[in-house]
């Protein structure tokens, strides 16, 4: 297997992980009517910061939109890399290495605080990008 198609499964991967991410974190409710009260709590409290209006609610969605556009981020920056082993793999340099890095600490915080398909995702994502990284050394 090569550098290449690594980073380019990789990519793939993050696609659908972004997918995943969005559809689960926008469809999510909660199973219990504590947890349902506290995601009304999120909506319905709002204050004020310099003259407009913010809810927790809002902070969540926000996050999570932003969680996405980084996974989709990440799944250019992989292709781009795939094409970079390929035609000039001395440019990846410690890039490819820290690639790896920011998702093997994905798999630490999805295994703490989200879901086990999550840090398996995560750990997916992490080995392509590493092979791909030993590769291109």
């Amino acid at each position: 297997m090569t550098a290449t198609l690594l980073y380019h499964i990789a990519s793939v991967l993050l696609v659908l992980f972004a997918a995943g991410h969005t559809f689960g974190f926008l469809k999510f409710k909660a199973p219990t009517p504590e947890g349902l009260g506290v995601r009304q709590a999120m909506t319905d409290v709002v204050f004020p910061l310099r003259g407009k209006n913010y809810s927790y609610s809002g902070f969540y969605t926000g996050f999570g939109l932003f969680i996405t556009i980084d996974l989709l981020f990440s799944a250019c920056l992989a292709w781009r890399l795939g094409t970079l082993a390929a035609t000039d793999p001395s440019a990846i340099g410690l890039l490819g290495w820290a690639f790896c890095g920011v998702h093997v600490a994905g798999i630490v915080l999805s295994w703490l605080f989200f879901f086990p398909v999550t840090a398996g995702f995560s750990g997916v994502v992490a080995v392509c990008l590493g092979a791909a990284a030993w590769l291109v050394k």
